[in-house]
């Protein structure tokens, strides 16, 4: 066999040793971008899973009720100093207040006598505010402490009352303005008014007639005498007044005033003191009564 026939047919041979691997490897190319393809997704869904998860809202933190109302926060009253400055202690240390507005006469001041009406005043003090708690409101017109580096406030018991305009209205205090007006002036003058009008406390001629400059002791005589304790508890015709709020210890005849700083959402009537005792035995008489 010549060697030109050899090479042909070993050309022959390897052409169809070519056309028999082409088609055999073709598939395992696309198998493999099929494979690629399908596996794609599964990365990204593997990859976008902890993104899902941390996308989930968040339980918000509950507020506390002390952290949006803290001006509704009550303290106890330590002591009362006299009509217009008490001391409060707030969360164990004892501040001393200087009530915003109103001007009792003096007891306590060295540098002079005690004023007209000024124990009056202090016992009335004592009667509205001893074992009570009080929240405490401050006056950014006014600043926060006076000369004397006490705090300036306005102050309000537990049942409501608005102790520096009570004192005013009932005259046992004048209103007082310090240099600049303060946020309840035009209220507290209007309530100087009610009390001057209707004569009550320093404003009525049998006591100070308003001029309170001058001492106690002039106008102690024309004081209007006290009724014993037992005429008002044996009045049978005289209403009692006490409230119904928690903390109220007190009854109050008809005659004595002290009733009226009650907060008028408790205040309670009776037409004689035994229907009162009988629904609040423990109430004692005010003091301010005796």
């Amino acid at each position: 066999m010549s060697k030109k026939i050899i090479y042909s047919i070993g050309g022959i041979i390897i052409l169809i040793l070519i056309a028999a691997i082409i088609p055999a490897t073709k598939p395992a190319i696309v198998q493999e971008q099929k494979n690629n393809i399908i596996t794609e997704p599964l990365k990204i869904t593997a990859t976008t899973s902890p993104e899902t998860k941390t996308a989930q809202p968040e339980k918000p933190t509950p507020v506390t009720a002390t952290k949006t109302n803290p001006q509704y926060e009550f303290y106890p009253v330590s002591e009362i100093v006299d009509g217009d400055t008490v001391k409060v202690n707030i969360n164990g240390t004892i501040e001393t207040l200087r009530l915003i507005g109103m001007d009792t006469p003096e007891t306590v001041d060295p540098r002079k006598p005690v004023q007209c009406f000024g124990k009056e005043a202090s016992n009335k003090a004592k009667e509205l505010l001893s074992g009570q708690k009080i929240r405490i409101e401050k006056d950014p017109g006014q600043g926060d402490l006076d000369k004397y580096g006490r705090q300036l406030a306005y102050i309000y018991r537990e049942d409501g009352l608005f102790y520096n305009k009570y004192m005013i209205e009932q005259g046992y205090a004048h209103e007082y303005t310090y240099d600049i007006p303060y946020k309840y002036q035009t209220e507290f003058k209007t309530a100087q008014k009610s009390a001057q009008e209707n004569q009550r406390g320093l404003w009525s001629p049998n006591t100070c007639n308003g001029d309170t400059t001058s001492s106690a002791i002039t106008t102690t005589t024309t004081l209007a005498p006290i009724t014993p304790q037992t005429s008002i508890t044996n009045s049978s015709t005289e209403k009692y007044y006490t409230s119904s709020y928690r903390t109220s210890k007190y009854y109050y005849p008809a005659s004595c005033q002290g009733w009226q700083s009650l907060s008028q959402d408790y205040l309670k009537s009776f037409d004689s003191l035994d229907q009162l005792l009988a629904t609040y035995p423990s109430r004692t008489l005010s003091p301010g009564c005796h």
